[in-house]
């Protein structure tokens, strides 16, 4: 099991936000801010579906993921709180979180579907978490994604980023203990994917459209470099996407190294508040 530490980012967030912070690029700032504007509603949702799968577990295969829920949660606790301070600033800023609520109405048609089952619950995080483990792995490998970003806000994303990359697989390895069946790890899969595409896209229109950049060429410029450029998320990372439908996919394939090596050189940044030990 991995050793999850708990840490605290010593990030100024006081200081207002600078309104296109990502190199004064409109879609990347606004991207970005989408991107914000969905985590505290879908941190929280993995927070209480890992707490609902490690509560049906008994015995050893509790005590086995016990320490790494902790820390899973810990960490989840962490980004959900920091982000609430940086959407504060886009509330300041005019900018409008329509993503959030369309996260609470699936929260509550998930819930007429299945009840406290943790194995739906699980299986929408961990397919999410695959999504999240993605764009991690882009912005620790691809720096011009946050090229010319405030040093404040790139220390910001990159250890979210690194984080995220270190829990990839708690949620999935939850899924796996509690007997989930594998035609509907991805079924789901493909229905957050969809969702989470869709409410991107939507949420970082409207950015767009309150920054009144929407119709700049210059937008559109960073979007096709962003998402389908040589070093594009989309072009660099389907194939990663189309893995988590293989039926021997498992997180822990994912290249983590870069993760380590950010969180290990930039200790003083986000010092440990608690390292959760693993059960042998």
């Amino acid at each position: 099991m991995s050793e999850l530490v708990i840490r605290r980012l010593l990030v100024d967030l006081k200081t207002p936000l600078p309104r296109r912070w990502n190199g004064g690029d409109a879609f990347r700032s606004a991207m970005f801010n989408a991107l914000s504007m969905s985590f505290p509603a879908g941190e929280q949702v993995f927070i209480d579906s890992v707490r609902k799968g490690l509560a049906r577990l008994e015995g050893p295969a509790r005590e086995r993921f016990e320490a790494e829920a902790r820390g899973f949660i810990g960490q989840e606790a962490t980004h959900r709180r920091i982000h609430q301070l940086f959407n504060e600033h886009l509330e300041k800023q005019g900018f409008v979180n329509h993503w959030e609520p369309r996260i609470h109405r699936r929260i509550r048609r998930l819930e007429k579907m299945s009840g406290q089952e943790p194995r739906a619950w699980l299986a929408v995080t961990a397919a999410t978490e695959h999504l999240t483990a993605i764009l991690a792995e882009h912005l620790l490998t691809h720096p011009q994604q946050l090229e010319g970003a405030e040093p404040r806000l790139r220390d910001l994303w990159l250890w979210h980023s690194s984080e995220e990359s270190e829990h990839r697989c708690t949620a999935f390895d939850l899924y796996r203990a509690l007997g989930g069946n594998e035609k509907w790890r991805r079924r789901l899969f493909l229905m957050v994917t969809w969702h989470f595409s869709t409410d991107l896209v939507r949420q970082t229109l409207h950015n767009l459209w309150r920054d009144g950049a929407l119709w700049r060429l210059s937008t559109w410029r960073s979007a096709w470099a962003t998402l389908f450029g040589t070093a594009g998320l989309v072009r660099c990372h389907w194939r990663t996407w189309r893995r988590y439908l293989d039926a021997d996919f498992h997180p822990s394939e994912g290249d983590g190294t870069q993760a380590e090596r950010w969180l290990a050189e930039h200790s003083d940044l986000a010092p440990p508040v608690s390292t959760p030990r693993a059960a042998a």
